[in-house]
């Protein structure tokens, strides 16, 4: 009977023993949850003043590596969004925003300036350095951030690592999962379940029009 036993799990790791899983099955649940499962991310900046000696491309950048919590009780995805809009809408991105100021002395702006219109979705961490600011120096700018895939690139990923393990049985496996924090380990598991599922679901449909 296949079955899946949380061996161990933390804040931002888990580690599950699949049983009775073809490794093919396996290993595609493990890559479903490195870059399957949707997560917020910064993806479009507005800069609106910027006088610091990093270009605004360094700073974009910068914030869409940001690993963002996510929650996607109550936000979708933008392609499957009713606005059809490129700036998108209250149930498909999130705003944050920067105005730093002028200060008198040398300062390190950090992921706690990023203030969020949304209680939840916000960097998982308040001391990710972004850019640092001389004397008279500052920064103001709009961010956007909305859900993507790490598919489509590596700022998307909800785990910085996932490993399968063999066990010595052929169909039994050791899935480990490290969150980035956007999710916690046991949502990314069962994120990339359900993700599975509808996948080979898919499958079967597309091979059923082939008979």
């Amino acid at each position: 009977m296949t079955s899946l036993e949380i061996i161990e799990q933390s804040e931002r790791k888990i580690v599950v023993k699949l049983k009775n899983v073809p490794l093919q099955y396996a290993n595609a649940l493990r890559r479903i949850c490195l870059t399957g499962i949707p997560v917020f991310a910064i993806d479009d900046v507005v800069i609106i003043e910027n006088s610091s000696v990093l270009a605004d491309e360094g700073i974009a950048h910068r914030l869409a590596m940001i690993p963002m919590k996510t929650d996607m009780t109550r936000f979708i995805e933008p392609s499957n969004c009713d606005c059809h809009s490129e700036v998108g809408c209250s149930r498909c991105r999130v705003m944050l925003m920067i105005d730093s100021g002028a200060a008198d002395t040398t300062r390190t702006i950090t992921s706690a300036e990023l203030t969020s219109e949304d209680d939840v979705v916000k960097p998982v961490s308040d001391k990710i350095p972004i850019i640092e600011l001389a004397p008279g120096q500052k920064v103001k700018l709009e961010a956007y951030a909305r859900l993507g895939r790490g598919t489509e690139h590596a700022k998307w990923n909800s785990a910085t690592v996932s490993v399968l393990t063999e066990t010595g049985n052929p169909h039994d496996h050791i899935l480990t999962i490290e969150s980035t924090g956007a999710l916690t380990p046991g949502q990314i598991v069962a994120g990339g379940v359900e993700e599975l599922a509808k996948r080979l679901d898919v499958f079967k449909q597309v091979i059923s029009t082939l008979g």
